[in-house]
């Protein structure tokens, strides 16, 4: 039997929660119809649907991960309030110990010290929330980074930055989930198809980082001047399809989730109308109260102008994505900026012949040298307006509580 039914009907919960129901839904004259409940919304257009994902045993509330940023930008305090409040936190490794009274000297034992303080930095604030962390397959000591981070209790290590081929082998027996961060369709079936024929096994959730991104950009120049808008749906959509194939093979699900210039309400609709699981935002993280950054950081993306944000050089040997200031205009114009002695940071870095040191700028930025520092940052990142809450940042990105269904 079908019967209407308004939000006030449900005084216990603020949005319409089905713990068991399959997913049936449909518009018709503005009203949705799943089980047995019909329900009429007001503004259906800006309605969002939500099927949230697991990983292990845990269920998100949000189908959001909140991006890894390096250095220093999404440690414990970011991560863990972005779990509390439903999402997943990542903590991102990179040159993660720079607070470390050692740092200078003794890099790596710095790093692997605050991959677990970190952590439980996170785990005090949300205790059973989804925790984990970003670590880039271009760092020189990836292999023990990932291991630091299996032994923190990492739920989820997301990897990119170079295809993360050896990642199966490094959790292996342990119960942290692992996800790929793939640009193209073709970068998709090259790391799947490897961990399947490699490990016999496959991915616990895909990350689509798209050409809006901030920070490191899995393109070439090239490809980013050529994607259009609509040429790179297509591709996410090319994607879904490969990780279904997989998930199909596997008898599993994968959550695909699509990071990268997702800034806004609509921006979320938008691509989970293409087919993905959740999003990946990280830009918009940066100027909260809770993002681990000097505020001098979170103001520049306040401050900044749509055309202040440039593709830029990396000494990753990737474009990157970022403000331009006087630093990066210096090294555009192709100085060699001055850097201090090698904290071997990258696999693949030779000292004498970088044009700056990525160490050096970004632990200059999340300390507040913005003048100096390597500003990343997405594409959107001049929509920043203000100062929010995490809370307040999700509340806008999934529309109010009445906005959203959630099916758990």
């Amino acid at each position: 039997q079908l019967f209407a039914i308004e939000a006030e009907d449900f005084p216990d919960s603020p949005t319409f929660t089905l713990t068991n129901s399959p997913v049936m839904i449909y518009f018709d004259n503005k009203t949705i119809l799943y089980q047995n409940y019909l329900a009429k919304a007001n503004e259906c257009e800006d309605l969002i649907i939500m099927k949230n994902f697991k990983i292990g045993d845990k269920l998100t509330r949000f189908p959001l991960i909140q991006g890894g940023m390096g250095v220093g930008i999404s440690l414990g305090r970011l991560a863990g309030t972005v779990a509390k409040e439903g999402g997943i936190g990542i903590i991102s490794t990179a040159q993660i110990g720079y607070r470390e009274e050692d740092f200078d000297r003794n890099t790596e034992e710095a790093n692997q010290r605050a991959i677990l303080s970190e952590m439980k930095k996170a785990r005090r604030i949300s205790p059973d929330g989804i925790i984990g962390y970003n670590i880039m397959v271009a760092l020189k000591e990836y292999a023990s980074h990932v291991k630091a981070a299996v032994q923190a209790g990492a739920d989820l290590i997301i990897s990119g930055a170079g295809l993360p081929t050896e990642l199966p082998a490094l959790v292996s027996g342990s119960k942290t989930k692992i996800a790929p961060i793939v640009s193209t369709d073709k970068s998709a079936k090259v790391i799947l198809k490897y961990w399947e024929r490699k490990y016999k096994r496959t991915a616990d959730l895909v990350v689509i980082e798209g050409p809006q991104a901030g920070g490191h950009l899995g393109f070439h120049k090239e490809e980013l001047d050529s994607y259009t808008p609509e040429a790179y749906d297509n591709e996410i959509r090319k994607i879904v399809q490969t990780v279904k194939s997989y998930a199909a093979k596997f008898g599993t699900e994968i959550p695909v989730v699509a990071a990268g210039g997702i800034a806004t309400h609509e921006d979320v609709k938008h691509v989970l109308d293409l087919g993905v699981d959740g999003v990946q935002v990280a830009t918009r993280f940066i100027p909260t109260e809770e993002c681990d950054a000097d505020i001098r950081l979170k103001e520049s993306l306040i401050h900044a102008a749509k055309d202040d944000i440039a593709i830029v050089k990396s000494p990753v040997g990737m474009p990157g994505r970022a403000i331009m200031n006087p630093f990066m205009q210096h090294v555009m114009a192709g100085e060699k900026i001055p850097h201090s002695p090698c904290h071997r940071c990258l696999a693949k870095c030779s000292p004498g012949e970088i044009p700056y040191c990525i160490t050096d700028k970004l632990i200059a930025a999340v300390k507040g040298d913005v003048e100096n520092g390597l500003l990343f940052c997405g594409a959107k990142a001049y929509m920043a307006d203000k100062i929010e809450t995490v809370h307040d940042v999700i509340a806008d990105l999934f529309g109010t509580e009445s906005e959203c269904i959630r099916l758990s």
